[in-house]
């Protein structure tokens, strides 16, 4: 199944995320989900290629989330890629997007995972990385690994 972390336990997790983006905060949110969903997260059925989180009206919701179609499920399945509501406290929805509006930063799903029986998500608050930096990083990292390993 998943990976224990603290109490929870993994579903998925956004490997490219911290390639692209520098993350500059984090925070967890709950998503309102259809029961095909739940049973397809249960399975580790998602994929993260291309989600973000839009502010619409006085909400918050992920877009472009794949969760795959759940296979014994009856004639009302879920729509893989439909947006899905954050659930959010108003003043965190409210700093997050003035931030994102003056400084030109982005929301993006980290990882999913189960906490209490129930699905979150950890969000963050991300500032997009140049090319450049991303081969810095890469250089960066594998100097430390030869460096643990002792050569």
């Amino acid at each position: 199944m998943g990976q224990k972390i603290a109490g929870s336990r993994l579903i998925a997790q956004n490997k490219k995320a911290r390639h692209e983006y520098e993350i500059l905060e984090t925070l967890e949110a709950g998503m309102a989900l259809m029961g095909s969903e739940v049973k397809s997260l249960r399975e580790g059925k998602v994929s993260f290629k291309d989600s973000y989180v839009r502010f619409a009206g006085d909400g918050a919701v992920l877009v472009g989330l794949y969760i795959s179609p759940y296979v014994h499920a009856v004639h009302t399945g879920h729509e893989p890629e439909r947006e899905r509501r954050l659930l959010l406290h108003k003043h965190q929805i409210n700093a997050w997007t003035g931030k994102t509006a003056q400084k030109g930063l982005t929301v993006v799903p980290l990882r999913l995972y189960w906490k209490g029986g129930r699905a979150k998500v950890e969000l963050a608050l991300a500032k997009g990385k140049k090319t450049h930096d991303q081969r810095e990083d890469l250089k960066r990292r594998a100097v430390e690994r030869d460096l643990a390993r002792g050569e």
